[in-house]
């Protein structure tokens, strides 16, 4: 039996469009009611996660930035999971040598140094992921997250980096996939950071201890849940901490094979409702 379904968003339980679908919505609904705990284990910030998940009337629990923050449903942090100051400053020097574009992830929010880059970075990826959305209405979405104060405006990072506010990630992006995985190499080699990615072109920098399946044991542990009676969602890397410590293990239609191969089942994609089929199916076995 079921009694915890943690479940990523983007490429997810979104569609395309960002949205959570009706079939998605009412399966959350169906095991909610039935007592089944559902948590959203995200790479966002509570911030962008939660903005999307009101709009759907969804009301959960929440693991974000990967796992470096546990919130409630009511977004009391129980638990949190930061970055050494230090070692982002090492993270930081790096790319800057490298030219790489990056965002900083903090408990106050997300900052960016480059507002043009930030939107333009944002509209290729999700064009190149998503070659049916139109670019204009990608570009509104992504002018949003400055205009929902989801993403602030900096001169310089310094200040953060030096310790002003509490670190929790460092969001790389780059379309070269060759060039990205050259930079991963060389971020690869400071001790104590976890690098993963969650989607095209990017790259995630954490704590090591700022993982999606640590934290979801964390969360469980907390409710009285056996990590056996536990289901996770997820289609990329940033998930696959979740797939092995889960009882069962799912994997998107959309994801790579990579992926799929390192899961105990597999749904449909996530413009076809995955996460709800996958919900319905786990609760009528």
């Amino acid at each position: 039996m079921i009694k915890c379904i943690a479940s990523d968003m983007d490429g997810t339980l979104l569609n395309s469009k960002q949205e959570v679908t009706e079939e998605n919505r009412e399966a959350i609904k169906k095991a909610l009611s039935l007592g089944v705990e559902v948590v959203i284990a995200t790479g966002r910030s509570y911030e962008e996660a939660i903005s999307v998940l009101h709009k759907a009337d969804l009301h959960l629990p929440l693991i974000c930035v990967n796992g470096a923050e546990i919130r409630t449903k009511e977004g009391e942090i129980i638990k949190a999971h930061p970055l050494d100051h230090s070692i982002a400053k090492k993270a930081a020097d790096l790319l800057d040598s490298t030219g790489v574009y990056y965002e900083i992830y903090t408990s106050e929010g997300t900052y960016t140094t480059d507002y043009d880059k930030g939107v333009e970075v944002i509209i290729d990826i999700f064009t190149t992921a998503n070659p049916e959305l139109k670019r204009e209405d990608v570009e509104l979405e992504a002018k949003h997250r400055y205009e929902k104060g989801m993403l602030h405006i900096v001169d310089s990072y310094e200040s953060i980096l030096n310790g002003e506010k509490t670190i929790y990630k460092l969001l790389v992006f780059h379309l070269d996939h060759q060039y990205l995985d050259a930079v991963e190499e060389k971020l690869k080699q400071i001790d104590h950071l976890e690098v993963t990615s969650s989607a095209f072109g990017n790259l995630e920098l954490l704590n090591t201890e700022a993982q999606k399946g640590i934290a979801l044991a964390e969360f469980v542990q907390e409710k009285g849940i056996d990590l056996a009676d536990t289901m996770a969602v997820g289609d990329n890397y940033n998930d696959l901490s979740m797939f092995r410590v889960a009882g069962r293990s799912v994997a998107m239609g959309n994801a790579n094979e990579d992926i799929k191969e390192q899961c105990s089942h597999v749904t449909l994609r996530n413009d076809e409702s995955g996460v709800g089929a996958a919900i319905l199916q786990a609760l009528n076995e």
